[in-house]
């Protein structure tokens, strides 16, 4: 049951993500060119790594 619960999990969460870094792709064009923006391009990446990290380590089954 953890396999296909995993499975499933990461099925239903990873459209959300998805959605989350076409919204913030428009602004990773742009923000380097403002004043402040590349510091704001670090913290969205970082942001979505830690999500997506979060998403994928916690849907590993127990040992």
């Amino acid at each position: 049951m953890g396999a296909l619960q995993r499975v499933l999990l990461v099925a239903l969460l990873t459209p959300g993500m998805l959605v989350a870094m076409v919204a913030a792709f428009p602004a990773l064009l742009v923000l380097p060119f403002l004043k402040g923006g590349t510091e704001r391009c670090i913290k969205l990446l970082a942001a979505q790594t830690k999500y997506l990290r979060t998403l994928l380590t916690g849907s590993r089954p127990a040992p």
